[in-house]
């Protein structure tokens, strides 16, 4: 039996955005609750208002995903660049709210969809361009928080790749490369 391409696309999208969501969890693992609230510099965010703006934007844009504007009316987006001083718990829940409303809109779409329009900021775009859009844009965050991390935790930084120096070695080694796979 084959799979459609649209079918395809879906299951490896999920597939490696649940990789990145894994990725910032791994680095939140290593990290205080003050870890989380550090900020490198003024004009940078902190892990906490990277995971704020990261949950609103995943829940204006993905609820009610088919049929209404993925800019919300109720969405504030400069108050997810705010401080907010949430404890560790009020954070992962956040995390936990954004990743869950966009992976159950994800998951609910057939390859039927993939073609029909839906807006941003009355922007049309076809479902896979919107798609595409977050696989860009959410990484590019979980991204930062795992540099925000490493400057934190400097050498005492577990690795979530392949470190430094292991590159050949980890080639060589017998399983699955592609870390992604595994989930």
């Amino acid at each position: 039996m084959s799979t459609s391409i649209g079918t395809e696309f879906l299951h490896t999208a999920i597939k490696r955005l649940r990789y990145y969501k894994g990725l910032g969890e791994k680095t939140f693992d290593q990290l205080t609750e003050a870890d989380l609230h550090f900020t490198p510099n003024e004009a940078s965010n902190s892990i906490a208002v990277i995971i704020q703006h990261l949950s609103g934007n995943m829940l204006s844009r993905w609820t009610n995903f088919l049929t209404e504007d993925g800019e919300k009316a109720w969405r504030q987006r400069d108050e997810e660049f705010e401080v907010h001083d949430y404890s560790r718990e009020q954070l992962l829940l956040l995390w936990e709210e954004g990743w869950n409303c966009f992976l159950n809109a994800l998951t609910a779409l057939t390859e039927n969809d993939l073609l029909k329009t839906i807006y941003i900021r009355e922007e049309p775009l076809s479902v896979i361009d919107a798609i595409n859009r977050q696989l860009a844009h959410y990484p590019y965050h979980v991204g930062q928080i795992l540099y925000i991390g490493k400057i934190i935790k400097d050498r005492s930084w577990q690795s979530l790749s392949i470190e430094k120096g292991k590159s050949e070695a980890y080639n060589k080694s017998d399983g699955i490369k592609d870390p992604a796979k595994n989930h």
